[in-house]
């Protein structure tokens, strides 16, 4: 006899069929917390693997490559963490031919246009600045997932770092 399956949402359903997992580190726990729970207020509990810096990342990836587990389909990465900051992680993650096709992006508090040069030249997708309310924590998810599944387009470097200027 089978079990009975009852899916809380069709996102949830589709989320699970195609695997979607986005893996994102932060060293603030109250901001894991908030993006696991934006996720999990949009229907998508499942789809975040949250670590607390890049060096956590990489390990993640090793042991998914090692036990030969799909990657994530994205990568977030904060800019400003200990051990292995954003920018060091994505140099690290461009750098390893098992992981220099997962999209990447940088999630970070800073307006910095030097950092973002930075992170476009090592091959981020785009740089995106931190929400400030929940309401944005909650399209962040959704934007994010909304790519996974090519629905989504971050905007271009340039259009960010000129939005700044």
């Amino acid at each position: 006899m089978r079990p009975l399956i009852i899916y809380h949402s069709e996102r949830f359903r589709l989320a699970m069929e195609q695997r979607v997992k986005i893996l994102l580190a932060d060293d603030d726990p109250e901001d894991r917390f908030i993006m696991q729970d934006a996720f999990s207020t949009i229907g998508l509990p499942d789809v975040p693997m949250l670590v607390e810096d890049g060096e956590k990342a990489l390990e993640v990836l090793a042991c998914m490559r090692d036990n030969g587990e799909d990657f994530p389909s994205l990568i977030v990465l904060d800019l400003n963490m200990p051990r292995l900051s954003g920018t060091e992680a994505l140099r690290e993650l461009k750098n390893i031919i098992a992981y220099r096709d997962i999209p990447a992006i940088i999630f970070s508090s800073s307006f910095n246009v030097i950092e973002m040069h930075e992170c476009k030249q090592l091959g981020a997708l785009a740089y995106m600045v931190k929400p400030f309310t929940y309401d944005e924590y909650l399209l962040s998810a959704q934007h994010f997932y909304d790519f996974c599944m090519k629905k989504h387009a971050f905007p271009e470097f340039n259009t960010v770092i000129n939005s700044l200027r």
